[in-house]
C-alpha cells in the first residue's frame, strides 16, 4: 500500500497487474505527471479511472469512497465531484492509452489448452457497434445520429485471442467509417505464427491480401453474394480458387439443427481460408474451428452487459470517452490477465474454464476493502482464482452434436438440445 496522498491510488489485487512502477512509467513516457504534489496526484488519477469503469453504476464521489474505504486509520482526502472531474481533464487519455498498448497482447503459454490450432495461435477480428455515449452536442458531433436509437453510437474493433479473449489490440471511433477500415489499424498486430478467424464482411479482396502480407492465415466466412472460380475441386469436397491475388481454398458448410420440441432450423455458409492443404486440415476440421469465433462475442458480452452492465458511456465529450473506453479496456485486459494466470496454475485447464463474473465482483470486493494490493505477480491470489483446493465445478454440458460429411464438402449438424443457436461440433470441444 503507497502512503500518504498516493493511498488511494490502488486496484486492489489488481495492482499486481497495473503496478505502481508501470503507471509511474506511463505517467513519465506521456508527460502527464503532476508539476507538483497536489492532494490528488496522477497515479492515483489513474487507479481512478480504472476504478470508475470497475464501478459504472456510481458517480465519481462514490466511486472515490470505494477506493478509500478500506483506509481506515490513514489520512486521505475527500474531493468533490468537480475535483475529480478536474483530475480527468487534466490526465487527458494518452496515459490509459499507454497502459493498455503495455497490457494488451497475447496471455496464454503455447502450451495453454485451447488457445493454439497446430502451429497457429488463434486470434478473431470483431467489432462491437453496441456501445452508446450520453446524447450530448459534441458527441452527436463527433459520433452522428442514428435512426434507431436515441444515443450516438460507437464502433469498437478489436483483435482478441480466442482462447483466453484476451485483447491484442484495439480501436474504436464513429459508426459511419466501418469495421474494414478500422480492422485495418490493427493489421500490423498480426505475425506469421497467427490463424486469424473473421465474419463476412471482411472478405475483400484488399483486405484479404493486406492480412496474407503479414504472413499470418486467414479462415472467414464468405458473404451469400461473393462468387468464387473454381480451380481446383479437392478430395473433401471444398475447392481451390483466387481472390484477388491471393490463392484461397473455399469450403461449404451446411447447417440442420431440431430442437427437443421439433423445432428445426437450417442454413449454410461459406468459408475462405488461406490453408490450402486440404490433408494436413482436412474441412470438417476447419468448419469446426470457425466456431471459435464466436468466443469474440463472449468476449464483447463481458465488456458491456458485464462490466458496463448494459449502461451507457458517463462522458459527454468526445475527449471524455476516449480516455473512459481506454481506462474500460485496460481494466477488462487486467481481469483477462489474472484469469488466465489462474488457470495455467494448474496445468491442462482451460482458460474457459474461469468465470469472468466471479473475477470481475472479486476484484470490487477487494478494491472496496483495499484488499492484497500487492506489486508482486507472483502473489496473487484471490481474483484470479478460489483459494479453495479443490478443482474448479466441472463445465455445462452443450447440446451434442452429430456431423455427416457428404461428398461436397458440407457438414450437417443435429443437435439434442434445446437452445435455437449454432451447436458445437464435434470435431471441436464438446460435453464438459
Amino acid at each position: 500500500m503507497a502512503a500518504g496522498r498516493f493511498a488511494p491510488g490502488h486496484l486492489g489485487e489488481l495492482t499486481a497487474v497495473v503496478p505502481f512502477e508501470l503507471v509511474d512509467a506511463v505517467l513519465a513516457d506521456t508527460r502527464t505527471v503532476q508539476r507538483r504534489l497536489r492532494d490528488l496526484p496522477s497515479r492515483v488519477g489513474v487507479y481512478f479511472l480504472l476504478a470508475m469503469c470497475l464501478f459504472p453504476e456510481v458517480g465519481y464521489r462514490l466511486v472515490w469512497d470505494k477506493l478509500t474505504a478500506g483506509l481506515s486509520g490513514m489520512p486521505v482526502v475527500c474531493p468533490s465531484a468537480k475535483a475529480l472531474r478536474d483530475l480527468r481533464r487534466r490526465l487527458g487519455s494518452a496515459p490509459v492509452r499507454a497502459l493498455f498498448e503495455v497490457l494488451a497482447g497475447l496471455l496464454a503459454r503455447p502450451t495453454t489448452p485451447g488457445v493454439r490450432f497446430g502451429p497457429y495461435r488463434t486470434v478473431s477480428f470483431d467489432g462491437c457497434s453496441s456501445l452508446r455515449g450520453p446524447d450530448s452536442e459534441r458527441n452527436r458531433a463527433w459520433l452522428g445520429r442514428t435512426s434507431h436509437h436515441g444515443y450516438p453510437m460507437l464502433e469498437l474493433m478489436t483483435l482478441i485471442e480466442t482462447g483466453t479473449r484476451a485483447l491484442v489490440g484495439a480501436v474504436f471511433g464513429p459508426t459511419a467509417e466501418g469495421e474494414t477500415s478500422y480492422a485495418g489499424r490493427l493489421l500490423h498486430l498480426l505475425r506469421p505464427s497467427m490463424l486469424v478467424l473473421w465474419d463476412k464482411g471482411f472478405d475483400s479482396n484488399a483486405f484479404l491480401a493486406k492480412v496474407t502480407d503479414t504472413g499470418a492465415q486467414a479462415l472467414g466466412r464468405l458473404r451469400s453474394n461473393r462468387r468464387t472460380p473454381v480451380l481446383t475441386r479437392l478430395a473433401d469436397g471444398s475447392y481451390l480458387s483466387v481472390i484477388g491475388t491471393v490463392k484461397v481454398r473455399i469450403i461449404g458448410a451446411q447447417i440442420a439443427v431440431t430442437c427437443v420440441d421439433g423445432t428445426s432450423f437450417t442454413g449454410s455458409y461459406r468459408l475462405v481460408t488461406t490453408l490450402t492443404d486440404a490433408r494436413r486440415y482436412p474441412a470438417t476440421v476447419l468448419v469446426g474451428l470457425y466456431h471459435q469465433r464466436w468466443e469474440h462475442e463472449s468476449a464483447y458480452y463481458a465488456l458491456r452487459p458485464t462490466i458496463m452492465n448494459g449502461r451507457n458511456l458517463r462522458s459527454g465529450d468526445p475527449a471524455g470517452i476516449e480516455q473512459e473506453m481506454w481506462s474500460l479496456l485496460t481494466l477488462y485486459q487486467a481481469l483477462r490477465t489474472v484469469m488466465v494466470d489462474a488457470a495455467e496454475s494448474r496445468p491442462g485447464t482451460d482458460p474457459d474454464r474461469c468465470c469472468f463474473s466471479i473475477a470481475l465482483h472479486t476484484a470490487r470486493d477487494q478494491v472496496i476493502q483495499a484488499a492484497a494490493v500487492i506489486t508482486d505477480p507472483a502473489d496473487a491470489g484471490r481474483v484470479g482464482w478460489p483459494p479453495a483446493p479443490s478443482s474448479p465445478p466441472p463445465r455445462c454440458r452443450r447440446p451434442r452434436t452429430t456431423v455427416t460429411v457428404t461428398s461436397s464438402g458440407t457438414r450437417g449438424w443435429r443437435s439434442a438440445g434445446s437452445r435455437q443457436t449454432a451447436p458445437d461440433v464435434t470435431t471441436a470441444r464438446t460435453g464438459p
